[in-house]
């Protein structure tokens, strides 16, 4: 992979110029309003096996399929259970992507070995126009290498992918921050929640009932180097810059006092932005809603790697609502290093 990458515009032209690079089977990078997508056509198992090639991505990593039209689901699936319909009405199109039986048109290429699929529709309305444009769903995982925070601009995927896919479209500033909530379905029809994101928890018992929804053991918890998952974002490494991130649970005074007792060379806080005025260590802020969390985290985690940090502590955050991906992706930056104060 040697390509001189352009960087398109939002223009007519450019999203045309994308699609046709879809067509013909490259790999270009796309906005999203969660994070940028690293897009092939989903059908083309040479197309998607240049996804993996750019990103560095383990094979048995599954991709997530994005639709252009509500209708499209079922040319990619074999059922849509009550539930997976309920929930698509109630949040597509938007970052919801649900883990569904696949279709033999969609390769294991995609599905990453896996008789299942996630499906997505994207409410972005650039990426919707080149979904439609390429005529065809678009294979699409964060456009990062590999174990990276994922990009939330143009420029962390030019960073990250320059030379290694031929164009980029610039959408401006992803408006969620983090990836979608996936879910799948249990053989009696209750919802598992493989990865939070901005569709929440309680959003979605909100639309199928208290105890219709479960939490997968992954979200919070390792998963085994040896078993299969259903979502990308469960098993391996995810988010990390090169520093070490350790998460410290508990109040500011706790944190502060651990903070003063472990600081050094190439030590930063990742704290709130409530949390900042007369802080005495170095530090970098990431909102403090949970929302203003997920929209910052990535961001942030790109800047402690442009300031050259080492260790990074980070303060908790809520571990409910859209708070609980904030804390699930800092779990895997983190490597699952958490100190309880």
């Amino acid at each position: 992979m040697n390509y001189d990458t352009q960087m398109l515009s939002s223009s007519e032209e450019d999203i045309e110029k994308a699609a046709a690079l879809l067509r013909e089977g490259s790999v270009v990078g796309i906005p999203t309003e969660t994070v940028y997508g690293l897009a092939a056509d989903a059908l083309n198992s040479s197309a998607v096996s240049e996804i993996f090639k750019a990103k560095g991505r383990p094979q048995d990593n599954p991709l997530i399929v994005h639709i252009g039209e509500f209708s499209d689901i079922y040319k990619y699936v074999t059922e849509v259970p009550e539930n997976a319909d309920k929930l698509a009405r109630a949040f597509w199109p938007g970052p919801l992507t649900m883990v569904l039986p696949k279709r033999d048109i969609v390769p294991m290429t995609t599905s990453g070995g896996l008789d299942t699929v996630g499906i997505r529709f994207p409410v972005h309305p650039i990426a919707r126009e080149i979904i439609r444009r390429s005529g065809t769903a678009l294979a699409a995982p964060s456009a990062n290498l590999s174990g990276s925070p994922s990009p939330t601009t143009a420029m962390h995927v030019y960073k990250d992918m320059n030379g290694r896919i031929p164009a980029i479209v610039d959408g401006g500033d992803c408006a969620v921050g983090v990836e979608s909530t996936v879910v799948s379905f249990d053989k009696d029809g209750k919802v598992r929640l493989l990865r939070p994101g901005f569709v929440s928890l309680e959003d979605i018992r909100g639309v199928v009932g208290e105890d219709n929804a479960v939490c997968a053991k992954g979200v919070t918890e390792k998963i085994s180097d040896g078993e299969k998952v259903l979502s990308p974002g469960m098993k391996y490494k995810h988010y990390s810059p090169k520093a070490n991130v350790t998460i410290l649970c508990g109040t500011l005074e706790k944190f502060t006092e651990y903070v003063s007792a472990h600081n050094g060379g190439g030590v930063c806080s990742m704290i709130f932005d409530s949390d900042a005025k007369g802080f005495p260590f170095e530090y970098i802020t990431y909102g403090d809603t949970s929302e203003e969390q997920a929209r910052e985290l990535f961001a942030v985690l790109r800047s402690l790697d442009d300031m050259g940090t080492e260790q990074v502590y980070a303060r908790c955050p809520e571990q409910s609502g859209v708070g609980l991906a904030v804390y699930n992706r800092l779990l895997r930056a983190a490597g699952f290093e958490v100190v309880n104060l």
